[in-house]
């Protein structure tokens, strides 16, 4: 059995006030009800009018100052206009909230000092409340007042509520606790935001032949090969084996494209003049606008696409056509799911093409609440601070929830909803600091945004209906070891529109059937893999905020397929915990045989004679017996989520070493001793495993040997006692044997013998081909 995992790992089992409402059974009755409501000041700053000139020029250069307190927001200014439009949204949370004046100033820039030019006042206790739905508070105009209280020239437009996160201006808004964070991409960097992945694709080229080749020396024989690129994707065929102006290939070359197409695909055909030396015969450019798409597995019309040669003319590039001519089949595979992330905790299963997705079976809600004891990450102004988002990703569909500056247990309460179409899919939360908080990669020399630590849900493993509030661990594995960053705190809840629907899912193939009818090999899907995810992460790179590389890259698993000794005997370990129940039922059947309990014992004599006799009584034993087993198991069901296990993973036993070939870089860069000490444990290990697989085959070897004459003597043997118990056995009933076979299994120890069984003496001495093996 296993040991419970350490108390600062564990998952906790928390009661947060969720939705501000009641709770009736375990569902809520709010709109936002998966999260604490948090009260925040909202204040609109539409436009101004008729606004007096101040410079000495007559012009005015207005913007707004918004202040509460000790927090401060402004809005950018304009030159020379008297009737600016803004259009800001400022957020003042309610618990930093240290005033009980709203102060709206409108003030003219200047190079010296702004120059006054009116404000409005708030009294906070007259400021009215917001809920949604209700519709959006219409801003009115207010007459601007000078320092005295007296009316100013101008007026100011303006809508001052009271709301929460839910409010539609939250996202977009100026938040009080951002008010140190600097520019414009600072600010667009700490906002929530919600992102698509690209529709994948994945893109067959079925090279058939060429025709009409015109090589320069005709005096030998031409290697041709094709080789088709596709962005950074470089892939080539084989050499063909008809050595002659018109090559034969027939083979398929697979890359991913994300949909819209930047790219075209590019093909050329190629001669082998030399080692590592090829000479284009002719280029092939298509674009994949035009390219057909394959939803089954018929196949699509194969074309001649003509080759175009580019020579030099006088320092100029030209093109020429002529007669060679390159015979494919080109495809769009929409039939396919295109793996962006490992199977084992895969967030989408669906094809590519729409027309084949199936109907959403429910909802998934996650309310991302809040973070406790996070790590300081980063110093600042001579001290440590952390500034942390999360990011979740289910399906196509990327949350990023807003930073929250400088805390160490930072409160997001941020309510997210994900369409579900399979049940046993996986979503996962990350949670990470940001370095991009003053204008970017500009102000930070390209700095990356470190990683604080994941929580994978399995959609499978929740009951529905049922909101489901813990406190994860937030682990991450370092050179030095395990290390606990902090804990989130999240509320989940998966919703079932149809029982019988997902019931149905249960039965269905994983993955869509083209991966059966028409299946890639592991290498395939390896690079495939690969590809996908490098265009995943530069095309949410690019988007405004972006979504990092190292984001993307950490939230997809890449890299987790890379050799690791510890994640190696986890595995290891795994299989062996797999296999302990078969290795307690053999230790259960030896105590049996040995008759350590003799009750037991005769009673399982008996058990076994009434299935001898009534044979038609074994499967339904069987069935009733693993019904009963799991209606008892039922009071010890799980009751939370799975979470990341230091023990399982053996992160809290491995050894120094190992970590740090973990964290080696690929190729490796250290020193040669270190490396030679690796390689030979490698060695070692290795030998382990040929040992054993050598083992295997030499028992199968044995089994062939049974038939083979490779022992004549043995073969004999066998041949007439198989002649001997085919007679014995039709004249005998079969239960009559059953009975005798299971009572001689079963008989008392002074009946047996501490010497291997003839059956297991004969096999032991049959011949295998290791004498054959160097």
């Amino acid at each position: 059995m296993q040991k419970p995992p350490l108390e600062d790992f564990a998952l906790k089992e928390t009661n947060p006030h969720l939705g501000g409402g009641k709770i009736s059974g375990d569902k809520l009755t709010s709109t936002y009800d998966l999260v604490e409501q948090m009260q925040y000041l909202y204040v609109r700053v539409v436009k101004a009018k008729d606004l007096p000139s101040k410079d000495v020029t007559g012009g005015c250069d207005p913007y707004v100052e918004v202040k509460l307190g000790n927090y401060k927001g402004t809005t950018r200014h304009f030159e020379k206009k008297t009737n600016p439009e803004w259009n800001q949204v400022f957020a003042f949370s309610k618990d930093r909230i240290q005033a009980s004046v709203l102060e709206v100033t409108v003030k003219d820039k200047d190079v010296v000092k702004d120059d006054f030019i009116g404000r409005v006042l708030f009294d906070l206790n007259e400021i009215p409340k917001r809920v949604p739905p209700d519709s959006p508070l219409a801003p009115q105009w207010y007459r601007l007042e000078d320092r005295k209280g007296d009316k100013a020239k101008g007026e100011l437009m303006l809508a001052v509520w009271w709301g929460t996160q839910a409010d539609e201006a939250f996202p977009e808004a100026w938040h009080s606790d951002a008010a140190a964070v600097s520019g414009a991409d600072g600010l667009a960097n700490i906002r929530s935001k919600v992102y698509l992945s690209p529709k994948l694709w994945y893109l067959r080229v079925n090279v058939i032949e060429a025709q009409d080749l015109i090589i320069t020396d005709k005096g030998r024989f031409p290697e041709v090969s094709v080789k088709a690129i596709l962005g950074n994707q470089v892939l080539k065929t084989r050499i063909s084996q008809s050595r002659s102006i018109n090559p034969m290939w027939n083979e398929d070359l697979m890359f991913v494209a994300a949909d819209p197409f930047e790219e075209p695909l590019i093909l050329s055909v190629e001669d082998r003049v030399g080692p590592n030396k090829d000479e284009v015969l002719g280029i092939c450019t298509i674009q994949l606008q035009h390219v057909d798409r394959r939803l089954d597995h018929k196949p699509v019309n194969s074309r001649w696409f003509n080759l175009e040669k580019r020579i030099v003319v006088e320092g100029e590039k030209k093109e020429i056509k002529f007669a060679s001519r390159l015979h494919m089949r080109i495809c769009l595979e929409g039939g396919y799911h295109v793996l962006d992330e490992s199977t084992h905790y895969s967030s989408d299963l669906r094809p590519t093409a729409k027309q084949l997705w199936k109907p959403s079976i429910g909802v998934l809600e996650l309310g991302i609440l809040n973070a406790q004891g996070l790590m300081p990450m980063k110093m600042k102004d001579g001290r440590q601070t952390t500034d942390a988002y999360c990011v979740a990703k289910y399906g196509q569909k990327w949350v990023r929830t807003r930073t929250i500056i400088d805390s160490f247990s930072p409160k997001w309460n941020e309510q997210y909803t994900w369409e579900v179409f399979d049940p046993c899919t996986v979503i996962t939360v990350g949670v990470f600091d940001n370095c991009h908080l003053n204008g970017g990669d500009k102000g930070n020399g390209g700095a990356r945004d470190s990683r604080i630590g994941k929580v994978r849900i399995r959609l499978s493993t929740l009951e529905t209906d049922r909101v489901y509030t813990h406190s994860y661990p937030l682990l991450v594995l370092h050179p030095n070891g395990v290390k606990k960053m902090g804990e989130i705190q999240l509320a989940v809840r998966f919703t079932c529109s149809s029982l019988l629907n997902m019931m149905h899912m249960y039965s269905q193939p994983l993955l869509p059937k083209m991966h059966y009818i028409h299946p890639l090999t592991v290498g395939q899907l390896d690079n495939l893999r690969h590809q996908a995810t490098q265009i995943v992460s530069m095309r949410l790179s690019r988007a405004e905020p972006p979504l990092r590389k190292e984001i993307v890259e950490y939230m997809l698993d890449v890299g987790s397929h890379k050799w690791s000794m510890r994640r190696s005997k986890a595995n290891f370990f795994r299989i062996m915990g797999v296999l302990s129940g078969i290795i307690a039922v053999g230790r259960w059947f030896g105590q049996i045989c040995n008759w350590k309990n003799p009750i037991t014992t005769v009673l399982i004599h008996i058990l076994f004679f009434i299935l001898v006799m009534y044979p038609e009584l074994i499967l339904p034993t069987v069935f009733l017996y693993l019904f009963l087993i799991g209606v008892w198991y039922y009071r010890w069901r799980p009751r939370h989520p799975p979470h990341m296990d230091t023990r399982l993973s053996h992160a809290d036993s491995v050894l120094p070493d190992e970590l740090e070939e973990e964290f080696d870089t690929w190729p490796t860069s250290r020193p040669a001793d270190i490396v030679r000490m690796r390689y030979d444990r490698l060695r070692f290990l290795a030998g382990r495993i040929q040992t054993v697989v050598g083992d295997l085959a030499t028992q199968g070897e044995r089994l062939q040997s049974l038939l083979s004459w490779r022992d004549p003597r043995a073969t004999a043997l066998f041949v007439i006692f198989c002649l001997v118990a085919a007679i014995v056995l039709y004249a005998t009933p079969f239960q009559v044997v059953a009975l005798l076979t299971g009572f001689y299994v079963l008989r008392h120890p002074r009946f047996r013998h501490k010497l291997p069984s003839v059956p297991l003496n004969f096999f032991r001495r049959l011949p295998a081909r290791t004498d054959s093996m160097l």
